[in-house]
């Protein structure tokens, strides 16, 4: 860094980014935003020695500022080109895009003989993708979580371009250098990238794609018969253990369907008889799966 004085019509301003080099006078440039790549780079370069002379806030300051970040807005569109694929408005990329640019030149010191592409560029390109990680998520997940996403994606890209299978997931841990572990968390992770509605209509196949019903139709409900089966094949050992009297009640209550009446006429008991047993049968079959539970 080196101390120069430069007059700015009749007032003298000293900036912390002042080189050597006398600044030029600022270039007429009548539509920034139309100016060749080239002559871009070479006019970026006399506006930011120009910059570095002027005193923040003053009226020349912000027209040199306004005028490097429109000159630029080419970098913008050529880093959000990269994310073509993605599903996100290109609009708001150039948005956050921009945000980079202006961090750029704000950060930009012409004296260090540095291409400002090459410092724009990664802000750029960091922006567009902090907005990915921060909003695109359709379920929240840790940055860590959000950055492995991106990890992933690539070594599996880079896997597939060695082969013609689906990488597991040993070789994505192996060639990222991790546990499976973690690989299998990240795995989970993506799931929560995108999502879909449940009243998004299926398409049939064919030229017509006729709708043929909702994405919800395809969701299946846990079917009750399962839970009951499972109690079945938990109860069995203790139904084997009781007396044959307590095994014929409750086959005839609860697998002939007979009333409490009905059975005690059958086996020659009072009603009240055949409910104080049945009570006592059914409490301890629940004692004894609790206790194996």
């Amino acid at each position: 860094m080196c101390n120069s004085t430069l007059t700015v019509g009749t007032a003298q301003a000293t900036s912390s980014k002042v080189c050597a080099v006398p600044a030029p006078a600022v270039p007429q440039i009548p539509d920034p935003r139309h100016v060749a790549p080239a002559d871009a780079r070479r006019l970026s370069k006399l506006l930011f020695l120009r910059l570095g002379a002027l005193e923040e806030g003053t009226s020349e300051y912000q027209y040199v500022r306004n005028t490097l970040i429109e000159m630029n807005l080419t970098l913008v569109r050529y880093v959000a080109r990269r994310f073509s694929s993605r599903k996100e408005s290109l609009e708001d990329m150039l948005q956050v895009g921009t945000i980079g640019l202006i961090k750029a030149i704000d950060r930009y010191d012409p004296c260090r003989d540095v291409e400002f592409t090459t410092l724009a560029v990664p802000y750029i390109q960091g922006e567009i993708k902090r907005f990915f990680r921060d909003t695109t998520w359709s379920v929240r997940v840790p940055r860590r979580l959000q950055e492995l996403r991106i990890d992933l994606a690539r070594a599996r890209e880079e896997l597939e371009g060695e082969g013609s299978h689906e990488p597991s997931v040993a070789e994505l841990a192996d060639h990222l250098d991790m546990p499976e572990s973690e690989v299998e968390e990240g795995l989970v992770a993506c799931n929560g990238y995108d999502s879909d509605s449940l009243d998004r209509p299926i398409q049939a196949g064919g030229g017509g794609k006729q709708q043929t019903g909702f994405v919800a139709d395809l969701i299946g409900a846990e079917d009750p018969a399962l839970g009951l089966a499972e109690d079945i094949q938990a109860l069995k050992p203790h139904l084997a253990k009781l007396n044959d009297r307590d095994r014929t009640l409750l086959q005839l209550r609860f697998g002939a369907e007979m009333t409490q009446t009905e059975i005690g006429e059958e086996l020659g008991l009072s009603q009240m008889h055949v409910s104080r047993l049945l009570t006592r049968i059914c409490n301890k079959l629940r004692e004894a799966l609790l206790a194996t539970a």
